[in-house]
């Protein structure tokens, strides 16, 4: 194969990177301001943050189509003030992978934050340590494991998202090709050679990260269990 036909590997990486860090972020911020909270809708926020989770992906791109569109919500705006258009564009398959990784780097935070003795923070806070310090010092390496498993799914699902980019982002070579619209691309034009190559690039890569995170759940649990 030539060099060129790597570009569908490079750019899921990139897309898969890019949404990835915005999942963490924000997937991990807003679980910690919600994780212990308390307050009339939080469960119908909730749904809505998961919903992706439980859609086909071609919904979810069709409401991000309607969002994101030359005449949506929010595609309107873009272009009226950024001259930015999302629809076609390697953006727009950041923004899907976005959507449908959230969830899942939303439900490992939550559940790690959760899972933390508050007595741990609240004893540091009363020996003067600051709320920011706190959470770097005691928070976010308890709640590490967890927030490293949303992590890696999130950038696994980005890596593997289809329908929703197809929607959003279309399939333009070079531009919008990923990995998965690369396959369906080789499968409808009968280069089977091709479709299997990249199957094989995205179950490889899949399957390191899961196996990777197995191992390292391993050593930390025996490491712990040693210790005590």
């Amino acid at each position: 194969m030539e060099h060129t036909t790597f570009s569908p590997l490079l750019l899921s990486l990139k897309v898969a990177g890019v949404s990835t860090v915005i999942v963490f972020l924000t997937g991990m911020l807003l679980a910690r301001l919600l994780a212990r909270r308390s307050f009339p809708g939080k469960g119908v926020l909730e749904a809505l943050f998961l919903l992706p989770l439980v859609l086909p992906p071609t919904v979810v791109g069709f409401g991000l189509l309607v969002l994101f569109g030359k005449n949506g919500i929010i595609g309107k705006w873009l272009l009226a003030l950024f001259d930015l258009q999302v629809v076609f564009t390697w953006v727009g398959a950041v923004i899907a992978s976005v959507v449908v990784s959230f969830p899942l780097m939303y439900q490992s935070a939550a559940a790690a934050f959760a899972s933390i003795d508050q007595k741990l923070e609240q004893a540091a806070k009363t020996m003067g340590a600051s709320a920011w310090k706190v959470f770097w010092t005691i928070t976010f390496p308890l709640a590490w494991p967890g927030l490293l498993a949303g992590l890696l799914l999130s950038f696994a699902r980005a890596l593997g998202e289809f329908g929703a980019t197809l929607m959003l982002a279309g399939n333009i070579p070079g531009r919008t090709d990923t990995l998965p619209v690369a396959i369906y691309s080789a499968v409808v034009a009968g280069r089977m050679e091709d479709a299997a190559f990249w199957v094989v690039i995205i179950v490889a890569l899949g399957f390191s990260m899961m196996m990777w995170l197995n191992w390292w759940n391993g050593r930390r649990l025996r490491r712990f269990t040693e210790e005590r």
